[in-house]
């Protein structure tokens, strides 16, 4: 059966859950996205400027820029002044009916506003309220503005990626914000299941800062590991050098002779099966020991060759490698081809677009697109219906610029 077939015969894993999503940017829309994806209903909460995202990246119209389209699809937008006793109204209705409220402001702000966890609690007592927060709110940080170049230096991933270098540097991706991002889906859910075991609701941090200490240290904690610490923090196979791309006669490949036999039947393929005894064998800590002579080895037989020709090689031998590709292959990649990843959509303001479907499969439950990004307010009186306003009630608050609709709507 195909998937798109799928998608239209079953649901999602979340279907019937309902998510007020308060935040903007990358964080907080990437995993109300992915909750999206696995079919809980998103309900958009802009203010009346919209998402600070909206323009960012490549721009056909204004508040429509593709890192928004990226991460906003399988949502309904509703364009709301929560600074009005009118807007903090309707905000209230919907939180009746929310399942999950997710907002990645600093708590002192959305606790100024009137949606701080015990009151949004008092109105809806089982809710998952989940707060996306830079620190932690037990530390002396806790107030501190902070965005992904912050939290990269901060977490050790600047000091990490600058090592060699002339100047510290920032990974250019926005890491903290992503790598956050899929732990608040993680938490969010886990809080539900939680809740559909006990009923009960309840306050969720994921703070950036503590988030990606853990994922940075998970193998880099090193002699820290102990008390006391033996050695400094770092795992010295990634660390000792030599660890890259290697040159091949054409270009460069990824390749990565894992275990003892990778590094023998690579050696062998090459003609010099002595340096796999030279360079420890099947004993890994003498060849991590060695490890960088072992990569220069490497770099030296791999010069001899094509990428395409080691590629067939390392295939023959399941010797881990591929070409490297840039961003804009990877459209044309055949794996990615074959398994359908880049799909295309006409969107009701940008026309054709394309777009990255869910990467998740679920065999009964099948993860599907089933709205693309909107246009800020595109929702706002369809939602005000779902709330109980009345359509007078919706002229008034448009009227006093409470709330706002960009497209026509039903």
């Amino acid at each position: 059966m195909s998937t798109a077939k799928q998608a239209s015969d079953a649901p999602g894993p979340l279907a019937g859950v309902r998510v007020l999503d308060l935040t903007s940017v990358v964080l907080g829309p990437l995993a109300t996205q992915i909750l999206g994806d696995y079919g809980a209903e998103i309900i958009k909460v802009e203010n009346l400027d919209g998402d600070l995202a909206r323009d960012s990246g490549v721009c056909l119209h204004p508040g429509m820029g593709s890192v928004f389209l990226a991460l906003n699809r399988n949502k309904r937008s509703i364009a709301l002044d929560l600074k009005s006793a009118d807007g903090k109204d309707v905000l209230r209705r919907l939180v009746r009916s929310a399942d999950v409220l997710v907002h990645n402001m600093r708590v002192a702000a959305i606790e100024k506003l009137g949606f701080g966890y015990a009151a949004v609690a008092e109105l809806k007592p089982d809710i998952v309220y989940c707060a996306a927060t830079g620190f932690g709110q037990d530390g002396p940080d806790r107030d501190k503005p902070a965005f992904d170049d912050i939290i990269q230096a901060a977490c050790g991933l600047v000091g990490l990626n600058s090592i060699g270098r002339e100047q510290p540097d920032y990974a250019p991706t926005l890491a903290a914000d992503k790598t956050t991002g899929l732990a608040l889906v993680n938490a969010v859910l886990a809080a539900l299941f939680a809740r559909e075991r006990s009923g009960r609701g309840q306050y969720v941090e994921v703070p950036m800062l503590e988030t990606m200490v853990a994922f940075m240290l998970a193998e880099h904690l090193g002699g820290l590991s102990f008390d006391p610490a033996p050695a400094k923090a770092g795992y010295a196979r990634l660390l000792a050098g030599g660890r890259k791309p290697a040159p091949t006669k054409d270009g460069h490949i990824a390749m990565l002779p894992y275990t003892g036999a990778h590094w023998s039947a690579f050696f062998n393929a090459v003609g010099r099966a002595d340096l796999a005894k030279k360079y420890g064998g099947a004993d890994r800590q003498v060849r991590n020991a060695n490890i960088i002579e072992l990569y220069q080895e490497l770099a030296r037989a791999t010069r001899e060759r094509t990428t395409a020709e080691w590629v067939a090689i390392c295939a023959e031998l399941d010797i881990p490698a591929t070409p490297i590709y840039a961003l804009d292959d990877l459209p044309d990649h055949p794996h990615l081809k074959a398994v359908g990843m880049f799909a295309r959509a006409e969107h009701p303001s940008e026309g054709s677009i394309r777009y990255l479907r869910p990467p998740t499969r679920f065999a009964a439950t099948p993860a599907a697109v089933r709205l693309q990004a909107p246009l800020l307010g595109q929702h706002t009186r369809e939602i005000l219906r779902e709330a109980g306003c009345d359509e007078s009630k919706i002229a008034a608050l448009e009227a006093a610029r409470v709330v706002s609709q960009s497209a026509p709507g039903a």
